[in-house]
């Protein structure tokens, strides 16, 4: 048997009786993690380039995985009627400034999942009780379910310019994840969703398509950081529409679990974090290649009165031509269906931990409990998939308002996080330093401020007004 196989290249005490012994009394989820992390302490005791390299391909997933499904449908909807409504200025050094908070944020999540081996809801659940576990559950299942939404409505409107029917679309995606969470293990399943996130890459060639790009206005917009249309609640909206996008709750509970699921311990962390950094720079790049697109084609057109992405599409067709729309509309559809996995791993395993499911992607579909860890996932993606096809739904401002609720939801999200991750008992060594706690702190008030301040915009317009004249 392979496992055995593997113990034999590896200094042991066991004769193979006895290890088979031991084997076969092991849930078969351990069992694959443990044949894994076999292959990783057979790579730490090689000392030559080639298999320093492997090692360091082998650990990468969890952080690229994250950063990269955050830039989902949602987000490049956002992203692209950002750069439609305010242009070329503002948000992209504001996006650039996202970069390291994204890192920060993760970060926590990979030292946690490395030390504890616990997912984020177990240890919230167990640490903080019955209460504040469901306060957070529900958080998160509420958020992922209006998440996938969006990813439906970018995988349907991008297959639309190709000729599916939305029908056709949301049935096959469907099946499409629940496919790949059925039947592949952890280490097939973070492989096969890497290459469906490399497509997300495709919107940085798309910039070779623009017409007479003016690189000199991305430049100055790290000089003057113009908002074009000025400071107003449409401004504050998309602010926080762009910060639910870049930092979300499911992220959260997404990466602490794979990183368990994976196997990650603590000699991990530090690859762990340079994965977390590789997908942040990544998640960013593609964002502000979608502003710049979006912001110096759309950007003083006429848009109907609707800055919906499938007008937003038309207009970026008719400036730059049918192919690069089409590769635009590739682009929406990869988003869409990477999130969907990524949302559907991250529902499957707070709800199992929170409720001590066994629960695992490494589970064999054979066994029946692993239907259960599925089944809250799969219930909500084929709903959030029947709700696009509603009719005349609103979906482009439904976009920019799942992405505002993902900030309302954040801090609390933020808070149980550094709680965790100030625990000594559990941390030990590990614990937040005192300028992470501020830079955690930090972010946490200013996602309160910004969600206040568009509070106020919506419900006293005339305070807002006077607010804004006395900055």
């Amino acid at each position: 048997m392979r496992t055995i196989s593997l113990w034999k290249t590896h200094k042991h005490d066991l004769s193979d009786t006895e290890l088979l012994k031991k084997i076969e009394v092991m849930p078969s989820e351990e069992r694959l993690r443990a044949e894994d992390r076999l292959h990783v302490l057979l790579h730490k005791e090689k000392h030559t380039f080639a298999s320093r390299f492997e090692l360091f391909l082998m650990l990468l997933g969890p952080g690229i995985l994250v950063m990269v499904a955050d830039n989902d449908a949602g987000g490049v909807i956002t992203y692209a009627q950002t750069g439609s409504i305010f242009g070329i200025g503002f948000f992209i050094p504001f996006m650039i400034l996202m970069l390291p908070v994204a890192y920060f944020v993760q970060e926590m999540t990979v030292r946690l999942g490395a030390v504890t081996h616990r997912g984020h809801a177990e240890m919230i659940w167990k640490r903080y009780g019955r209460f504040w576990g469901s306060f957070s559950l529900g958080d998160l299942v509420i958020a992922n379910f209006l998440t996938f939404i969006t990813e439906f409505i970018g995988i349907t409107v991008g297959l639309s310019i190709f000729g599916v029917p939305p029908v056709i679309s949301a049935i096959v995606f469907v099946a499409l994840v629940i496919s790949i969470q059925l039947f592949l293990r952890y280490y097939s399943w973070e492989r096969v969703s890497l290459l469906i996130a490399s497509f997300n890459l495709i919107f940085i060639p798309l910039l070779l398509y623009l017409p007479s790009p003016n690189w000199s206005l991305v430049s100055s917009s790290f000089i003057n950081w113009r908002i074009n249309g000025g400071v107003g609640s449409l401004f504050i909206y998309v602010i926080l529409a762009n910060l639910g996008t870049t930092i979300a709750p499911w992220m959260l509970f997404f990466q602490q679990s794979s990183v368990v699921d994976k196997g990650l311990t603590k000699s991990d962390i530090r690859r762990g974090q340079i994965d977390t950094f590789i997908g942040s720079v990544i998640m960013v790049t593609v964002a502000i290649c979608i502003i710049i697109l979006t912001g110096m084609t759309v950007y003083g057109s006429d848009t109907g009165g609707t800055i919906g992405v499938t007008r937003i599409l038309q207009i970026f067709a008719s400036k730059v031509g049918v192919f690069p729309m089409e590769l635009f509309a590739v682009g929406l559809v990869e988003a869409g269906f990477i999130a969907a996995i990524a949302i559907s791993a991250s529902t499957s395993w707070a709800v199992s931990e929170a409720f001590g499911w066994k629960g695992s992607i490494n589970l064999p579909v054979r066994d029946r409990k692993s239907l259960k860890f599925y089944i809250p996932s799969f219930t909500a993606l084929i709903s959030a998939a029947a709700i696009t096809l509603i009719p005349g739904a609103p979906l482009g401002y439904l976009n920019l308002t799942v992405q505002v609720i993902a900030t309302i939801f954040m801090p609390a999200a933020m808070l149980f996080l550094l709680m965790l991750l100030n625990d000594k008992e559990i941390m030990g060594d590990h614990v937040n330093k005192k300028w992470q706690n501020a830079v955690g702190f930090g972010i946490i008030a200013f996602l309160i401020v910004m969600n206040a301040f568009y509070g106020i915009s919506v419900a006293l317009p005339a305070v807002f007004n006077h607010l804004i004249s006395l900055l």
